[in-house]
């Protein structure tokens, strides 16, 4: 019976069909893990109000509590508590975020449980969200707008203050960033017309006259923006909060550094739901602060698509050019097996190893040339001879070529030679039948190939750390200054900021929970780029289903 149900192949459709399961519950639950971890991080705990005394001074410590974890007694013992009063073998202790990070040693620390004396969540807790030094945890006991302390209403009047200063902020940064950095944009390729002038024995009286001309209404122009940017942060620094933190101290607060406010303990659910909403958005639209530690990462996200869109607008047609080739001219031989050979053997080499090559290719050899014939007024100071978003994308694009060429050949293969054959029987030439008949039936193939190019491409780390991405980048590669693409700059991306935050911050428990919401982001974009695809290949498959019969 056993032997006849093994030859009947049944144990085989039940072992792949439980390995696929398993593979499936494994993938979905780490997502769900990933996206648990990361997107708790923007709900607005509770701010505890803790009485310690035992194994530490008799002290009070106001805080989010972040993890809990069961410690052996003999473990604390020998790094020094005295635990003799408990008979437990484990001890369990609370990681708390403390914040007022420039009034204690640390905004993370551990508590052992046996020490809390009493918990409580008090009412009319405010969490203060600041610019520099992360967050800030006390009672306000005092606002004071423009020097004089507001009576009515004063926590209402708080938030309407931090969304003034808010504003305020954001209009000097746009200011800033914007015309200013137009300005000085303009001052500098003024300074590399003038030395470009200069190498080639061409600046005259009349064109150095004529520089200056342009550099005086520059100038003039600045100092308009420079006197509106100071008065927008004089009108920021007017008004000032007063807290009271868990040393008891009454700590002032100037409102220009205050990003948001909460009072975690008195929000409902929606209001809580809300503000999840708020912090997610943030987030994801916000610069970085603070090492990567506090604030968004929207200049990641923005590198890593912009590069990946580069990546496979370059990747694609060589890609399918070369499979083309392959398979419709080149002889079968013993050279194009090798080849063939060559190009599957491209896939398996170490990611690294293509970054190296970008480096010592692309940027000194390639770049180094474009300097020198076309921007040899910039020198010392590197253009394209310097790694940037273009040479990222141009080694990401050989590092996946072999996957766009061999899914393009397989496509090619799966066409009937009764196909090409009726196509020349009919007069067509054989470019007229590849154009119109061969590569629209194997765009599906295409589009396969260059999904597992994006997804590759967009969680590849090792290559690009050598060759354009960095921890911070001050502009993005489009802005609003002339040429508009500027793609000899570097740029961020979501895999080397989680490399970045996880293990080169020097604050850990404070980044931690970036690294789960950077990945699940990282894992979205992907998702999300290869939807696109996805649905681009099955518009394709439906559009030319009609040459297949």
């Amino acid at each position: 019976m056993v032997k006849q149900w093994f030859k009947s192949g049944s144990p085989w459709i039940w072992m792949t069909g439980g390995a696929v399961s398993i593979s499936l519950i494994s993938v979905i639950g780490l997502l769900a893990m990933i996206a648990w971890k990361g997107l708790s991080f923007f709900w607005p705990s509770e701010v505890v109000e803790l009485k310690l005394e035992g194994s530490v001074p008799k002290q009070t410590v106001i805080g989010e509590i972040y993890d809990r974890e069961m410690v052996p007694k003999s473990r604390l013992e020998a790094a020094g508590y005295d635990l003799s009063a408990y008979q437990d073998e484990y001890i369990e202790r609370i990681l708390v975020k403390t914040g007022n990070r420039e009034y204690v040693d640390l905004d993370f620390r551990w508590i052992l449980t046996t020490d809390i004396q009493s918990q409580t969540k008090p009412e009319a807790m405010a969490v203060f969200e600041r610019s520099k030094n992360g967050n800030f945890y006390g009672y306000v006991e005092r606002v004071i707008e423009d020097g004089k302390e507001v009576i009515n209403a004063p926590k209402e009047r708080l938030v309407e203050l931090v969304e003034r200063a808010v504003d305020l902020n954001e209009e000097a940064l746009d200011l800033q960033n914007g015309d200013i950095g137009h300005i000085n944009y303009e001052l500098e390729r003024l300074r590399l017309k003038e030395k470009k002038y200069a190498l080639d024995n061409a600046l005259t009286d009349e064109v150095l006259a004529d520089l200056e001309s342009q550099r005086a209404e520059l100038r003039a122009e600045y100092k308009v923006l420079e006197a509106r940017l100071f008065e927008l942060r004089k009108k920021a620094k007017r008004d000032q909060v007063v807290v009271r933190d868990m040393r008891g101290e009454l700590v002032t607060l100037p409102i220009y550094q205050v990003l948001d406010l909460w009072f975690p303990n008195d929000m409902g659910f929606f209001a809580k739901l809300g503000h999840f909403f708020v912090q997610s958005g943030k987030f994801v639209s916000d610069d970085p602060r603070e090492a990567n530690t506090e604030g968004g990462v929207f200049p990641a996200i923005f590198g890593t698509v912009f590069m990946v869109m580069l990546m496979a607008v370059i990747v694609t047609p060589f890609g399918v050019v070369a499979a083309i080739y392959l398979h419709e001219y080149a002889a079968k031989n013993a050279v194009t097996k090798m080849i063939r050979i060559a190009v599957i053997n491209l896939a398996g080499v170490p990611s690294i190893v293509y970054g190296v090559f970008g480096l010592g290719f692309f940027v000194y050899m390639l770049g180094g040339s474009i300097d020198q014939l076309f921007y040899p007024e910039a020198a010392p100071s590197p253009v394209f001879g310097t790694p940037g978003v273009i040479w990222s994308a141009l080694t990401l694009a050989i590092l996946t070529l072999p996957v766009v060429i061999v899914s393009t050949e397989e496509g090619l293969s799966r066409i009937p030679s009764s196909v090409r054959h009726g196509s020349l029987a009919l007069g067509a030439t054989k470019a007229e039948t590849l154009w119109r008949i061969i590569v629209p039936m194997a765009s599906p193939a295409i589009m396969t190939g260059l999904i597992l190019a994006v997804a590759r491409a967009a969680g590849e780390v090792a290559p690009l750390m050598l060759v354009g991405v960095v921890k911070m980048a001050p502009t993005l590669p489009i802005d609003g200054n002339f040429p508009f693409v500027h793609l000899d700059r570097k740029f961020m991306h979501l895999g080397f900021h989680i490399y970045d935050v996880g293990f080169q911050s020097p604050n850990v428990e404070a980044a931690r929970p970036l690294v789960y919401a950077t990945a699940f982001l990282l894992v979205s974009v992907i998702i999300a780029l290869n939807i696109t695809a996805i649905g681009i290949r099955n518009h394709l498959r439906e559009k030319f289903r009609s040459l297949e019969h």
